[in-house]
């Protein structure tokens, strides 16, 4: 396995706004939205993968981030390394392992709820061969913002790697836990002890119902956000789709948002918008109830697009929805 050029922060020496940590993958998405795969015959290609996305969408947004990841030695992970360089993400930790192919995800787009993924990851995801000593440690206790993922947890030595990182950080700055369950993904025995483990290590924690209900046992909205704040975190985020985010801190203060109303053409990005955007906020200190609208309205905008990464907002797209939405 190769990887990127060594280094702590950035190329200048300041630390980076965000770091994020696992899934990256080639995304082919039909041009036709209604269509199914087997009917399908003309196919986008975008950068994918949550993890990948946060980051994008952040950079959009005018933060410095990177990605902690890694793809096959093959044409597919090249692009993928293009594709972050062209959207001003840092991929010096995104190296290659030469016997795993590059994931690639196929989806179906049937607006406006249905949306399945197909995940191409076997025999294994080269971004699950993450080893613990190869993570810059200086770097990622440095970051400001450091972002992880469920399924970072699902085999190892990714596992291993996540929860070093999560240990290097100690609770320093914002370290957020993206639940991030994708049952299809996981072949290694039940996630609850590895969730556990890693809320301990995290402050923020961001998930909908369904994934709340695999980390705590709850999926009414605010029972979940308290055992997740029980838990360990400090901030508890709960999506709760068309009926808007719940967020809770540990300090007493809650805030219900509704969702932006959007046409939805694909949904699948919407989270990934959300979160870049929960990320900016939380850095620029806002109060959380603007914190939480303006992730919304990343999300919306993303949703009413076919595409993820190429399909982040900008800041003044997201300020836009907001000044319609009379919520700025």
């Amino acid at each position: 396995m190769t990887t990127g050029d060594a280094g702590n922060g950035a190329g200048d020496g300041t630390a980076y706004d965000l770091i994020t940590m696992g899934r990256i993958g080639v995304d082919l998405y039909p041009l036709k939205t209604g269509v199914p795969l087997a009917e399908a015959d003309t196919f986008g290609k975008f950068l994918g993968g949550s993890p990948a996305n946060v980051a994008v969408a952040a950079a959009r947004l005018g933060r410095r981030t990177a990605v902690i990841s890694r793809t096959g030695a093959d044409p597919f992970g090249a692009y993928l390394r293009d594709e972050l360089r062209e959207f001003g993400v840092d991929g010096r930790w995104v190296g290659e392992v030469a016997r795993y192919p590059t994931p690639i995800t196929f989806c179906e787009v049937f607006p406006p709820d249905r949306f399945p993924l197909y995940f191409y990851r076997l025999p294994k995801a080269p971004d699950l061969e993450i080893e613990p000593d190869e993570i810059d440690r200086e770097a990622v206790r440095a970051a400001r913002v450091f972002w992880m993922t469920g399924t970072g947890l699902s085999a190892e030595p990714s596992r291993a790697a996540t929860l070093a990182a999560l240990e290097a950080r100690s609770k320093s700055g914002t370290t957020v836990f993206d639940l991030d369950w994708r049952p299809t993904l996981w072949d290694d025995g039940p996630p609850g002890p590895w969730y556990e483990r890693a809320l301990a290590l995290a402050t923020v924690a961001v998930g909908n119902t369904e994934e709340c209900a695999v980390a705590t046992g709850e999926s009414e909205p605010y029972a979940a956000a308290r055992a997740l704040l029980a838990a360990g975190v400090e901030l508890a985020v709960v999506k709760r789709g068309p009926e808007g985010v719940l967020a809770v801190h540990r300090d007493g203060t809650a805030v219900e948002v509704a969702p932006v109303p959007v046409t939805v053409v694909n949904g699948l990005g919407a989270g990934d918008a959300f979160g870049g955007a929960l990320c900016h906020g939380l850095l620029a200190g806002w109060e959380l109830e603007r914190v939480l609208r303006y992730a919304n309205a990343a999300g919306a905008i993303v949703a009413s697009r076919l595409a993820c990464s190429t399909a982040m907002p900008f800041a003044h797209e997201v300020e836009e929805v907001l000044d319609r939405a009379g919520a700025v």
